[in-house]
């Protein structure tokens, strides 16, 4: 996310999924001869070996902490909500896919339920990934995690309400009106706790925003987003994964909540930081702040030049760039032109391409 932010342009424990919801919002030998013994005849079924999860063939990446990622000689690829333009977004057959084809690092946002649970979700309401309409903040997650979070997707973009229905191909797969694809299942493509991703890629540096959700009024509820950063802040600290996860927030308050409750996870600078860096200001950046995580153009201007990403680095930060226009930016000449720039990570939705164009660089 980007000047992460630059950005909003320059802007993943369940409950059991059998509760139902309104989607409408929801012999023995002789002397001096061996004989072999019979096979004693089996009153049991045939057993028949379990089909392999795609899941289990994912392998530990080459860098497993932060530390280790900001260390390794070669940009890396930060797979955005799983590679949302190749897998329905922040589902776990997304980060899955992502993994198995490479990404170093998969990214997610974060807010909380009704019920006070950490969700792995982008936007307010369910509105754009599911057959349902509602706000996450209004919903317990039993009723979360009934939704088919495919429902939207038909590749290319990670939603796109306008097709035809055939075009939905991994809709109804959620609900089992679909076959699942070989070593996936439907629970595979629901929303999903963070706990549940953390734990499903322990190996995996995970980047993770904190997401802003509004309030009734209409305007920011940070102090909805606060508790969702503490919450956050306990849960890398339960699951052990302070050294394996970098977070963001486009709001500074909402990441010096999460700082106090975690100073030792590593974080981005959010939006106001970064704007005033940019522009020639002396800024006290946290302890934990690595990484600049920025889009290529903010407001219409070009922030993202190889000056920028020269002096960002002079000054003992990597580079992230996320992509702000996905129709002109999600492509492996946009991909090329960014690592020319020398930035160190292509946080991006098309993670698979990313990985052929870092490999190929480093071959």
């Amino acid at each position: 996310m980007a000047v992460l932010a630059l950005a909003a342009a320059v802007a993943s424990a369940c409950t059991d999924d059998s509760a139902s919801s309104d989607t409408t919002l929801a012999g023995p030998a002789t002397s001096g001869t061996t004989v072999s013994p019979e096979p004693a005849e089996s009153t049991s079924p045939p057993t028949t070996e379990a089909p392999q999860r795609a899941l289990d063939r994912v392998r530990p990446p080459e860098a497993n902490t932060v530390a280790e990622l900001l260390a390794l000689r070669r940009p890396i690829v930060i797979a955005h909500a799983g590679g949302d333009f190749e897998a329905p977004h922040s589902t776990m057959f997304a980060f899955t896919t992502a993994a198995l084809a490479g990404a170093d690092v998969l990214e997610m946002d974060v807010m909380l339920t009704a019920d006070r649970q950490l969700v792995v979700q982008h936007d307010d309401t369910v509105d754009r990934t599911t057959e349902a309409s509602g706000r996450v903040r209004d919903l317990d997650y039993g009723t979360l995690a009934a939704l088919d979070n495919a429902y939207w997707f038909a590749g290319d973009t990670w939603s796109n309400q306008g097709l035809d229905p055939g075009a939905y191909s991994l809709r109804g797969v959620r609900t089992g009106d679909r076959p699942a694809p070989e070593g996936f299942g439907p629970d595979d493509f629901r929303i999903e706790t963070f706990r549940s991703v953390a734990t499903a890629f322990p190996d995996h540096v995970l980047d993770v925003e904190i997401k802003v959700p509004t309030g009734d009024d209409g305007q920011p509820d940070l102090a909805w987003a606060q508790e969702g950063a503490e919450a956050l802040a306990a849960e890398i600290t339960a699951l052990g994964r302070d050294e394996s996860v970098i977070v963001v927030s486009f709001d500074d308050d909402v990441l010096t909540a999460f700082r106090a409750a975690a100073p030792t996870v590593a974080t981005s600078p959010g939006l106001d930081t970064l704007i005033s860096w940019y522009g020639g200001a002396q800024v006290d950046f946290a302890p934990s702040d690595l990484v600049f995580q920025v889009p290529p153009f903010y407001a219409g201007v070009e922030v993202l030049t190889a000056p920028v990403v020269a002096r960002a680095q002079a000054d003992g930060f990597a580079v992230w760039v996320w992509m702000d226009d996905t129709s002109t930016q999600e492509n492996e000449e946009f991909y090329i032109a960014m690592l020319d720039r020398g930035v160190d990570g292509l946080l991006v939705s098309r993670p698979s391409v990313a990985v052929d164009v870092v490999s190929g660089r480093s071959s």
